[in-house]
């Protein structure tokens, strides 16, 4: 073999040899890009568990500042500028949380609600029902998907504010009402968002999704739409089953397309039984896969 002959074989080697890098490369980049966008419903799940620990959430109490300390923390970690809004009514203060990751106006909005109900008037147990409740699903769970959002949120993907409403879960209690937080939110709004989601009580056990009635028709089958494509269609049913009163309503009242993904049948709703052991890691994973595909769908668009 010529020395020419020698320099065009080891060209040609070297040639493959950095092709092969780079298509290992590529594939390593690519899984690890893959990895950092999946949603961890275990993580969900431990940050459910953290919220109880925390004790009842009521607005004005030790664990509702814990909470509002903690979940600023978590944004601020994730790289989320944090802001807290702080209202009153009724006599009461409201600090809804909102996070973004920059000063652009949202296009869409994702919101839950954090604090939990100062009595379990519906736990079976009458010596219980004036007993605050845990709100491992009622509250715990909807924060705990929003918190995995922002962790694995692609920074390129459209506006996005995260909005955790204070005082919602005190309605049919002398001296409050629902939806405090929420409304006084809308009220206050700078900018209107092109859309907005709720997630209530979504971590029970084989939930239930039924299309909330006063949601917005064509938003939501594109959710439940995806939902089925993504293999979840007996969790995503098809179907309106219910009208719920909660914090959508104030942004569909201010024309905003809305809507409300709840499990409204979770039998431990109000019961002191709404405890970390009756949330699924599942259930949290499956809320978030829907919206990290949904949310990834969507596309910039002009005010």
């Amino acid at each position: 073999m010529t020395r020419h002959s020698i320099a065009i074989y080891l060209s040609i080697i070297g040639l493959l040899f950095a092709l092969a890098l780079g298509w290992y490369a590529r594939a390593f980049y690519l899984d690890r890009l893959a990895a950092s966008v999946i949603f961890d419903g275990k993580r969900a799940y431990a940050d459910v568990q953290t919220q109880v620990a925390f004790g009842p959430r009521i607005p004005g109490s030790d664990a509702h500042a814990k909470i509002l300390a903690w979940m600023r923390t978590e944004l601020e970690s994730a790289g989320w500028q944090v802001e807290i809004q702080e209202s009153a009514a009724m006599g009461h203060l409201i600090q809804n949380l909102v996070a973004r990751h920059s000063d652009v106006a949202p296009q869409i909005i994702l919101g839950a609600h954090y604090d939990s109900r100062l009595y379990a008037n519906r736990d079976p147990n009458p010596a219980n029902q004036n007993q605050p409740v845990p709100g491992a699903n009622d509250g715990a769970s909807g924060v705990a998907v929003l918190l995995e959002l922002a962790r694995k949120l692609p920074k390129d993907s459209v506006p996005i504010e995260l909005v955790f409403f204070d005082v919602e879960d005190n309605g049919e209690i002398s001296g409050w009402d629902w939806i405090l937080g929420s409304t006084a939110f809308v009220k206050n709004m700078q900018t209107k968002p092109q859309a907005m989601i709720l997630v209530d009580m979504i971590g029970g056990a084989n939930p239930k999704f039924y299309m909330e009635g006063n949601s917005d028709a064509k938003m939501r089958t594109s959710i439940w739409t995806t939902a089925s494509k993504l293999g979840f269609q007996d969790s995503f049913i098809s179907q309106v089953k219910y009208n719920i009163l909660d914090d959508h309503i104030p942004f569909v009242q201010a024309g905003i397309p809305s809507v409300d993904i709840i499990d409204i049948d979770y039998p431990y709703w109000h019961t002191l039984a709404d405890t970390p052991e009756h949330v699924s890691a599942d259930s949290l994973k499956i809320v978030g896969d829907v919206l990290l595909e949904w949310l990834g769908e969507q596309k910039p668009q002009s005010n």
